[in-house]
């Protein structure tokens, strides 16, 4: 077990243990969020869960496809960003918060964890 990931639902690669309470989720996003904007220079952007990725962050819709996918390496299939975003209308994502997303992945690790 990797001493630097948080103990609770299992993980992506199965041997890992993935928390799933708010605070563990806000500290995995905002690291991948650091990776992702350290891309444009702004990796000490501060996040909080009111947070917006659009008007906050400026994140692009290529962004979220590659949060989408570092979402997937950390938590697996468990946790669907892409489906989640299918399911709201346009201006809900352009007002989309880290909080919703980290109530989302919380929600989705507590669901697989009961089956």
């Amino acid at each position: 077990m990797n001493p630097s990931q948080p103990t609770g639902a299992t993980g992506a690669t199965g041997g890992e243990r993935v928390r799933a309470d708010e605070e563990s989720v806000l500290a995995d996003l905002t690291g991948m969020l650091a990776t992702l904007l350290d891309e444009y220079g702004l990796d000490d952007a501060e996040v909080r869960m009111e947070t917006t990725f659009n008007r906050d962050l400026e994140l692009e819709s290529i962004d979220l496809v590659t949060l989408a996918g570092l979402l997937e390496e950390r938590y697996g299939e468990r946790v669907n960003f892409a489906e989640f975003l299918a399911g709201m209308e346009f201006d809900e994502i352009i007002e989309l918060t880290v909080g919703r997303l980290v109530e989302h992945v919380v929600r989705s690790l507590e669901a697989a964890e009961a089956v």
